[in-house]
């Protein structure tokens, strides 16, 4: 008589409820997200994956987001990490790469067309008495700062004498800023070159530069009277990537801090 007896009836869904999910489907992958969004995901990740740093492997600064030309992730002593005067110390980057453009030129020309030694230039009589010239430079640069200073704080331009940007030639572009600011940059650490041979050696960069090339063995920096000093700092240069990483491999979260405080006490 049990096995006659009729099956328990099924509960009545309510309205509007949804069926019930089947067992074997509890354990489905979740779906995709629409096409859009993954296609809205793509250009972050590439743009993260795809930036330039002033190392490979290396953690940029927290503060530099790579928004700014060139920008490689390089400032271990935080310059810039305050945001009220970033756009300041970026123009002031710029500003001295320019004058070291201008000084790197006027320093090869001096030298291919044999004008006397560069570094002696200013001692030479100008005509007019040094009280004279002094106070004029400083007039007129006190004038010509002023008006960067003041084009700056309105346009985030420096300019010249109130003019900015000042693009005379109309070739001002994203990727021509880019390539101001590598050879600023290179036009620095080359005047820095031409100083330390006139200082040492006591000749123009094209005089050594000939000196070099006939003989490469000897006519090099590791012959001077700074050779030890210079060994130190190429030392000092080639561990500090090993630094870098070694930090970010015992602790994972060094990413996110910054090598080094604040040299600027704001």
């Amino acid at each position: 008589m049990e096995s006659q007896r009729a099956p328990p009836p099924r509960p009545r869904a309510r309205p509007g409820a949804r069926p019930p999910t089947p067992a074997h489907a509890s354990h489905s992958p979740r779906p995709l997200p629409p096409p859009q969004a993954r296609r809205r995901a793509l250009p972050v990740a590439a743009r993260a994956a795809s930036r330039e740093l002033w190392y490979p492997g290396a953690s940029a600064a927290p503060h530099l987001d790579g928004s700014g030309p060139v920008d490689r992730g390089f400032d271990p002593l935080g310059l810039s990490a305050n945001p009220s005067v970033r756009g300041w110390m970026a123009e002031a980057e710029l500003t001295n790469g320019r004058w070291a453009m201008a000084a790197v030129a006027g320093i090869l020309f001096t030298d291919l067309f044999g004008l006397g030694d560069w570094w002696t230039a200013g001692a030479k009589p100008t005509g007019l008495p040094i009280s004279t010239l002094v106070g004029v430079e400083v007039a007129v640069m006190a004038f010509l700062e002023a008006k960067r200073f003041e084009s700056w704080k309105k346009t985030g331009y420096g300019g010249v004498a109130g003019i900015a940007p000042f693009d005379p030639m109309g070739m001002d572009s994203p990727e021509m800023r880019v390539k101001e600011v590598k050879n600023a940059r290179l036009a620095m650490v080359a005047f820095l070159g031409f100083s330390s041979v006139a200082a040492v050696r006591g000749e123009g960069p094209l005089e050594a530069l000939k000196e070099h090339l006939a003989d490469p063995k000897s006519a090099n920096i590791f012959n001077t009277a700074v050779a030890k000093e210079f060994a130190l700092a190429v030392v000092a240069l080639s561990f500090l990537p090993m630094v870098f990483e070694a930090r970010k491999t015992l602790d994972p979260k060094a990413g996110d801090k910054e090598p080094f405080k604040s040299a600027i006490p704001y």
